[in-house]
């Protein structure tokens, strides 16, 4: 198995924002490794004041920490599959919302047409790290489309809370970086969800 040392990743985030401090860990344990990343953020990322960081801080990080330009729109989206420039991308946080887009061929926003456009003209790994509280409701149709489609791979996810939200799932950033290395070897990593 490789490692991910001198690899070009396209990190993409969506607005699942309860899980952007996990994300930006992950980021910096990246960078550790010698990874350089090309940030992707959606629509929402840019603009959604919540409680958790707000939009400035988010750009902000990634601008500091990745030193590369951060793809913003549509268009900047678009170049991903013909510059063939990328080994992997990754979606982490991944929304369900983003992954039903994606699902049905839906790309109307930066981080879903980086998602089409990689794919478009590569044969590399897509890795999503879906976090929703829907995963198990009306997202499962979502997930079984896209875990059986080619060159795509899921982190494996966790049931966050059983309780108060039964069709919860939320990805294990401790298992994103073997994900990609396993998805680099065209293996999807399981258990894909654990209780």
């Amino acid at each position: 198995m490789q490692n991910l040392k001198g690899l070009k990743i396209g990190y993409a985030l969506t607005g699942s924002f309860c899980t952007f401090s996990e994300s930006f860990k992950l980021i910096e344990k990246l960078l550790e490794l010698n990874v350089e990343i090309f940030p992707i953020i959606s629509f929402n990322v840019q603009s959604i004041k919540n409680r958790f960081i707000t939009p400035e801080k988010t750009l902000e990080f990634l601008e500091s920490k990745t030193k590369n330009p951060i793809i913003k729109t549509i268009e900047q989206a678009e170049s991903i599959g013909p510059k063939n420039f990328l080994d992997l991308l990754l979606v982490a946080p991944c929304t369900s919302n983003t992954l039903g887009k994606f699902a049905n061929g839906i790309n109307d926003t930066p981080v879903t047409m980086a998602m089409k456009s990689f794919l478009r003209s590569q044969n590399k790994p897509l890795v999503i790290a879906l976090s929703s509280n829907d995963s198990l409701g009306l997202t499962l149709k979502n997930i079984a489309t896209l875990i059986n489609t080619k060159n795509i791979y899921f982190s494996p996810m966790v049931q966050d809370d059983i309780c108060k939200k039964p069709n919860s799932l939320v990805a294990n950033y401790s298992k994103i970086i073997d994900t990609m290395l396993n998805a680099l070897n065209n293996n999807q990593i399981r258990p894909i969800i654990t209780i």
